[in-house]
């Protein structure tokens, strides 16, 4: 289990703030496979949530079913940042994460996410006005961050002591740095030096700050690996998790018992993307949710028609996604998915297709 300041978490298993993708109805369906310890928001700008913009607002819109939960704020304004983090307390963050690791171009231009890595002395401002306004709550503070801006200049395994100095409960770190983006592999070893650089820094008795470990994780064995190679404390899985919400039960499955389950089948597949449809409806609306579903069906179709064919070859889904991306209405999109668990709308070996997935 991991514990972030005074947050004790049930396992070690965070689910990633995925861009675009990491929204409420996304987080309880992966906690109702369990095994999430702590779930994160998509990234949320402090202005618009203290403007009250929608789509802010419904970024960060969280439940009781949705607990404990992080949210991850992005920006370079240490006084904005801090009022975005008591914003999050007064709406149900059970810890505040700064985001210093988003490499997108919308983001950086305006010395956010990964940015923060060239300039520590803004990233160090932020984390120590953040946690101030955190610590009479109880909230921890938290930073995500990639090993730095070029292959050449590892920043995270300098700058984490020093945001642990300001504050921060718990250094979270994506294998890469920002010109990889998503390309190449996970470094390992990058991971495992922020590591050893943080415990050398909490040497004190009963100060121990946890680290962990983000990226290339796709199948429950990937958390062992990163465990083993790192000595991380936790694991956090990003777009793994898309097309597999079993991921966190399986991960922490072979953690505690040894034994992977089975994979769900295509029945109890079915069921869980007509759970995230419908709350996508209740959470949201039906346009917002025929958008998601459309885009979330080549991610939950990767897992789909795996069961074995007449020639030894996946069934596979592609009928349905096809389907799925012009139907015209929730009813529609349901009798889809009603119609495959049926047995129909099969075939396209949708399992082997090679679409490309970036790593959260």
């Amino acid at each position: 289990m991991l514990r972030i300041g005074p947050v004790q978490l049930a396992t070690n298993l965070l689910l990633a703030p995925i861009a675009g993708y990491c929204d409420l109805a996304f987080r309880v369906v992966c906690r109702s496979w369990g095994g999430v310890g702590l779930a994160c928001t998509d990234l949320l700008s402090p202005q618009g949530l203290l403007r009250g913009r929608a789509t802010s607002l419904d970024l960060a819109a969280t439940n009781d079913l949705d607990k404990p939960v992080g949210m991850q704020l992005y920006g370079a304004d240490p006084e904005i940042m801090a009022e975005g983090a008591l914003w999050a307390v007064q709406h149900g963050a059970t810890v505040v994460d700064i985001n210093m690791g988003c490499p997108v171009d919308k983001v950086t231009k305006k010395d956010g996410g990964s940015r923060l890595l060239c300039i520590p002395n803004i990233a160090e401002q932020i984390a120590t006005r953040c946690a101030r306004v955190l610590e009479p709550f109880g909230v921890p503070l938290t930073c995500k961050m990639r090993l730095g801006w070029f292959d050449d200049q590892p920043v995270a395994k300098h700058l984490a002591p020093r945001l642990i100095d300001c504050g921060a409960k718990a250094i979270t770190v994506h294998g890469r740095t920002t010109v990889q983006k998503f390309t190449g592999v996970v470094n390992h070893d990058g991971i495992a030096q922020v590591v050893q650089s943080v415990r050398d820094h909490c040497k004190a008795p009963g100060h121990h700050i946890p680290v962990i470990g983000n990226g290339d994780v796709r199948e429950p064995h990937d958390v062992l690996t990163m465990l083993a190679r790192t000595g991380c404390d936790g694991v956090m899985i990003g777009r793994g998790a898309l097309s597999a919400p079993w991921l966190f039960r399986d991960a922490w499955a072979l953690q505690t018992t040894g034994v992977i389950p089975p994979e769900p089948t295509d029945a109890e597949k079915i069921d869980t993307i007509k759970r995230y449809f419908a709350l996508m409806l209740q959470y949201r609306d039906e346009h917002y949710a025929m958008v998601q579903i459309r885009r979330r069906m080549s991610w939950f179709g990767k897992r789909l028609g795996r069961e074995i064919g007449p020639r030894n070859t996946p069934v596979g889904c592609k009928p349905l996604k096809e389907a799925i991306r012009t139907a015209a209405s929730p009813a529609e999109v349901n009798d889809l998915l009603d119609r495959y668990a049926a047995g129909e709308l099969r075939g396209g070996g949708s399992a082997a297709e090679s679409e490309s997935e970036a790593v959260a």
